[in-house]
């Protein structure tokens, strides 16, 4: 499909407006693990994914990595251009989880459209409500959630993004999304595992009852 397909507001936008989008994207296709946004590089642009996945992390003082959020097809990734936000006053890196293709939206074309359509300011502002109330459910896992709540949320979670409970995903991916230190991750796998939620084996987490990490979730 094509980029018109993809943009949520495509239809209530004028002509002109449309053109301006179209003569204006670039098609981009990245590798995993590629940094497409750190506190080091420009405002380049708003990504819309087309296909793949992205992560949104901040880094705490001690240096490790805390997940706020994910974006997969359609998403369209406000953070990578915190020039379009004047109100974001912290660093957001983004990096590819997956293969990732998606277009990229020059600032200066995405703030003429705020400018130029109330639809497009509407719905930039919903989006960026919505981006924030994810970040803020995540700073109260991290805050006020018990390790073995967090990690069972993380397991559903990946469980359901990739469509198996055959999780291929170390201990220390999993601590850096969760903010944590591996042996705090691998410790509570093991009482996961000895509990018989799930199985462990080298770069690989199998859930063997999903039920009851979600009695524990909740």
């Amino acid at each position: 499909m094509s980029f018109e397909n993809y943009f949520p507001i495509w239809n209530q936008l004028q002509h002109h407006q449309k053109q301006l989008l179209l003569d204006s994207l670039s098609y981009q296709t990245v590798k995993k693990g590629t940094i497409l946004r750190s506190s080091n590089t420009d405002c380049a642009g708003l990504l819309l994914i087309r296909s793949g996945q992205l992560r949104a992390l901040v880094y705490s003082e001690e240096g490790r990595e805390i997940t706020i959020y994910r974006l997969f097809d359609g998403d369209l990734c406000l953070f990578c251009a915190p020039c379009i936000i004047r109100s974001i006053q912290f660093d957001v890196t983004i990096q590819a989880e997956k293969d990732t293709e998606f277009w990229k939206i020059p600032s200066e074309v995405y703030q003429e459209l705020m400018v130029q359509s109330t639809a497009v300011s509407n719905f930039t502002n919903e989006l960026m409500a919505s981006r924030f109330t994810e970040v803020m459910s995540r700073v109260e896992q991290f805050m006020w959630k018990s390790m073995d709540k967090r990690v069972s949320a993380f397991l559903l979670q990946e469980a359901s993004i990739e469509g198996t409970y055959e999780l291929r995903i170390t201990h220390e991916t999993i601590a850096n999304h969760l903010g944590s230190h591996r042996e705090v991750i691998t410790r509570t796998l093991r009482d996961f595992q000895d509990a018989g939620l799930v199985k462990l084996s080298r770069g690989l987490v199998t859930i063997l009852d999903s039920e009851k990490l979600q009695d524990i979730m909740r």
